[in-house]
């Protein structure tokens, strides 16, 4: 049996990490390993972490170089990136571990719900049935890779937005992924806090500019990533 490890980045997440961690309980207790990247917090996420997770460690402040440092740092056979504020759904790692051995295929991802009901429902069917169409997913889908796949296309290119997509891009040149059908579910706040409509058009312009070519530098200071 291949073993998991579960790598979550962080960064001010006081109010979201002893409930994600908490989340997490029952798969620490079947062997999944849990380790937590921040990358610089400064509201005490780190010790807040410790009791709840295998390891917490300190990285350069960025999703893809936090991922790439819980990566190193991990001893599974397989990688589950998973955001702070994102829920896996029940059995979630033999679901990860199966759907690979079945599929034969090196990497993964969920669908995905939005705990919030009205547009972000259909938000959220797009997402899962644009990802499944072209092969891409998003770091809302926490995506899964085995070891061996992460090292062949070099992890996470170090960019500071769309890390994920760029992930999703390089994985496809050795197939395309197993996706899962069991959803887990991610927090409202990003919707919340700006509207939906409007974030939903921003993402879609971001992605746009991307695939076009813009400096992912300056694509994250217009989603709202604040240089430290």
């Amino acid at each position: 049996m291949m073993k998991l490890s579960i790598v979550m980045p962080v960064l001010d997440e006081a109010a979201e990490i002893e409930a994600a961690l908490s989340a997490l309980a029952p798969y620490r207790r079947r062997g999944v390993e849990v380790i937590v990247v921040d990358g610089g917090s400064s509201d005490g996420t780190p010790e807040l972490a410790r009791p709840l997770a295998d390891r917490v460690i300190a990285a350069q402040r960025g999703r893809a170089e936090q991922m790439n440092a819980g990566a190193a740092a991990a001893t599974g056979d397989v990688l589950l990136f998973l955001h702070a504020d994102t829920r896996l759904p029940e059995n979630a790692d033999r679901l990860v571990l199966d759907g690979l051995a079945r599929s034969g295929r090196g990497w993964g991802r969920f669908d995905v719900r939005i705990d919030g009901g009205g547009l972000l429902g259909v938000v959220a069917t797009t997402m899962n049935a644009r990802s499944r169409l072209t092969g891409i997913a998003t770091g809302d889908q926490a995506l899964f890779v085995t070891r061996a796949a992460f090292d062949s296309v070099g992890g996470f290119p170090p960019i500071a937005l769309m890390e994920d997509v760029a992930l999703s891009a390089r994985l496809k040149r050795i197939g395309r992924p197993c996706a899962l059908r069991a959803r887990v579910t991610t927090s409202a706040r990003r919707w919340r806090r700006h509207g939906t409509l409007r974030t939903v058009l921003l993402m879609w312009r971001l992605r746009l500019a991307y695939f076009l070519g813009a400096d992912p530098a300056k694509l994250a200071r217009a989603y709202g990533y604040a240089e430290r």
